[in-house]
């Protein structure tokens, strides 16, 4: 293995674990803010005890997130030293506002919000859990707006000693593509909290637990969990996917191609729904297509042209083709399954029947993994797609990784962090699972503790 690939596994592998936490908790910031505002305008103390239960987790999932983030800080100075040098004057500044954010308007409220409702007012401790979501959605902003700048770099100068600066610090927040790839991510994130909330509630209600009076929280978690649930996935499809979508295929035209597998140009292009890329004979084999549609998605007529792959130099193929290939097929299929799944769990929600129809139950229980991993696939599309380039058209990623840091020091810190995460992924799952299994009820933990 070379340098360059060990380094890119390195921060891929940080970067994904660390996601599984920040998806969740800005998610639940939003949903909490629900629970909080439905407390205050009714008065009833169950909703204030649901939100301090998701309150908890929200806690357990900040603390992880930041574990696991601060590494990534120290990553771009030891694996992508020359990328940093040279970019520092643009994305170092989102950066150090994402830290302001997360780090101090986040976790100060996040503070008062877990310890300090004995001492505030019901609208003091509500602005409090507003405050948290406004401190993780827009510390979540920042992080965007570095990655759009080198999915599509903006407003900035090229210096003479080949540094780059910011020309309108306005314009790299409001870059088109971060705003698009903004709106896309953080409805990824509500669908994320939403399965997770539905899928306590059904893991609650399949026990048979917390379901007399006014504790029957499970009926609760199920109501928000898949009425928001059911925005989100159609939100995330249309307007945010297709948009973003459409955005991607105008300034990077090979990256929708590659995840499309589209190797040669056609007009009236088809979407292929199965099938297996080959790189050798430049071809899907075994292909389901839906005829036309994707030249109708992308230009809103079915006539239109689409360019291939073909019509770029191999060397500005994304690496890795069927990586991409499957990721963007994997995070498409699963959300056109959430669709189908929300939908019907909405309508049985209508019919006031969802909570005693134990299949639809069980299919919410066991699909909370899923938000994670269609998220997942959506960053790696994104950035795959990116590759070769670092910062789109003008760096390389072979051109910006750490070449003194050789192949073997990579590995062997790679494989440190490998170990060191799986211990705290466990210590995670502990922590959660306790505070599952102790639920939003003072008096629950004293009969799970007799039992």
């Amino acid at each position: 293995m070379n340098a360059e690939l060990i380094h890119r596994l390195h921060f891929a592998f940080t970067v994904t674990f660390h996601y599984l936490f920040p998806q969740l908790t800005m998610g639940l910031a939003l949903l909490i803010v629900v629970l909080k505002t439905i407390a205050l305008r009714t008065g009833l103390d169950k909703w204030d005890r649901a939100a301090r239960f998701w309150g908890r987790i929200f806690g357990i999932n900040f603390v992880f997130g930041v574990v696991t983030g601060i590494p990534m800080e120290f990553e771009f100075g030891t694996n992508w030293a020359r990328f940093s040098r040279l970019s520092g004057g643009v994305i170092g500044q989102p950066l150090a506002m994402e830290g302001v954010f997360s780090f101090f308007l986040e976790s100060a409220f996040l503070g008062l919000f877990l310890y300090g409702e004995k001492y505030l007012s019901k609208k003091l401790h509500w602005f409090s859990a507003v405050m948290v979501f406004l401190g993780s959605w827009i510390s979540g902003f920042f992080i965007i707006v570095t990655d759009a700048w080198m999915q599509h770099p903006v407003a900035y100068a090229h210096l003479p000693n080949g540094q780059y600066e910011v020309l309108s610090f306005w314009q790299l927040l409001l870059n088109p593509w971060g705003l698009l790839q903004y709106a896309h991510n953080m409805t990824g994130a509500v669908v994320t909290a939403s399965f997770v909330m539905a899928a306590v509630g059904a893991f609650y209600l399949l026990e048979g637990r917390f379901l007399s009076g006014d504790a029957d929280y499970c009926r609760m978690f199920l109501k928000v969990g898949v009425i928001a649930g059911l925005i989100s996935t159609i939100v995330i499809i249309f307007p945010t996917g297709d948009l973003h979508g459409k955005y991607v295929a105008r300034h990077q035209p090979a990256a929708i191609a590659a995840m499309e597998g589209l190797f040669k140009t056609e007009t009236g292009a088809g979407i292929v729904l199965m099938g297996q890329p080959n790189e050798e004979t430049q071809q899907i084999d075994n292909p389901i297509v839906v005829n036309d549609a994707l030249s109708f998605l992308i230009y809103g007529t079915t006539k239109a042209e689409v360019k291939g792959l073909d019509q770029f130099p191999r060397d500005q193929w994304p690496t890795t083709l069927p990586l991409l290939y499957y990721a963007y097929h994997i995070m498409a299929g699963l959300g056109t399954y959430f669709v189908l799944l929300m939908l019907g769990a909405a309508f049985l929600l209508w019919r006031g029947t969802l909570h005693r129809t134990r299949w639809i139950l069980w299919l919410l229980l066991i699909s909370f993994p899923l938000p994670y991993i269609a998220n997942t696939a959506g960053w790696m599309t994104a950035e795959i797609g990116r590759q070769p380039w670092l910062i789109y058209g003008l760096m390389r990623t072979s051109e910006g990784y750490s070449s003194m840091v050789s192949a073997g020091n990579g590995l062997f810190t790679l494989l440190g962090f490998m170990g060191l995460y799986t211990l705290l992924g466990l210590l995670f799952t502990v922590l959660v699972y306790r505070e599952i299994s102790h639920g939003p009820e003072p008096k629950a933990k004293a009969a799970i503790a007799a039992d």
